[in-house]
């Protein structure tokens, strides 16, 4: 597409579904301009997700780079509000504290947390994940603007994610039942609960079932640790370590 800017030709842009007319270029004006603003001159990848109905909710995802490290904004809201809500929160991801508290629940990211039939799992990605402290993972979920994020704890050697909990804080899990890290850190808690050893058709019924809107959990088959959460299609994605990580 065609944008007005100096950041047209440095946008790629994705659209999926019903997008209304000129929306899209109206969105990233408003991303192009937050990284003008910033003096960010790299690439951007934008992909606009709009539902099938008329005035349904509208998904803007926006990638960039501060200096070397990867930012992520992603943001939920009516045909009215989403671009202006994915502009407010690429200039909070450029300009965040790695570690800052964040408020949960997010009114930009409505939970998607209640039981439904099973849905299939759309995508599988297999990542290299991570092999480093708890503070090390909750700068990566804070920069990538995730919910949840699958990682190795060096401390244990233990696949582990850290998720959103609370108004203010990070909560982390293992593998297994363990003390705190090391690292005390404000306003992250550990769960007491080890994770489930369950097969990918267990953790889909599982996570359907009881409304969860993501699930950490053990496979059996290697003993590595899985992410499976829900996407804004009402489908499913399984992240799962690459082999080699």
């Amino acid at each position: 597409m065609r944008s007005s800017g100096s950041q047209a030709d440095s946008i790629k842009l994705t659209l999926r579904g019903a997008v209304p007319d000129g929306w899209a270029e109206r969105a990233v004006a408003g991303l192009g301009g937050v990284l003008s603003r910033r003096g960010i001159s790299g690439s951007m990848r934008v992909r606009i997700s709009a539902a099938s109905c008329l005035g349904g909710p509208i998904l803007v995802q926006a990638n960039a780079t501060r200096g070397a490290t990867p930012v992520r904004a992603q943001v939920v809201g009516t045909p009215g509000t989403a671009a202006g809500l994915a502009a407010d929160r690429l200039e909070r991801q450029l300009a965040g504290e790695k570690t800052a508290p964040r408020r949960w629940p997010d009114p930009a990211r409505p939970a998607l947390s209640m039981p439904t039939e099973s849905r299939p799992i759309a995508r599988h990605k297999a990542c290299a994940l991570l092999n480093g402290s708890a503070y090390e993972a909750i700068s990566a979920l804070n920069a990538m603007d995730y919910d949840a994020h699958l990682f190795t704890d060096a401390e244990t050697g233990l696949d582990a994610v850290v998720y959103r909990a609370g108004p203010l804080g990070v909560r982390l899990a293992r593998q297994l039942s363990l003390g705190p890290p090391a690292s005390r850190l404000a306003g992250l808690t550990v769960s007491p609960h080890p994770a489930a050893h369950l097969g990918e058709d267990e953790a889909v019924a599982h996570l359907c079932r009881y409304g969860l809107p993501f699930l950490f959990f053990s496979d059996p088959a290697d003993r590595r640790g899985r992410l499976l959460y829900r996407r804004y299609d009402g489908d499913l994605t399984l992240v799962a370590p690459r082999l080699d990580s």
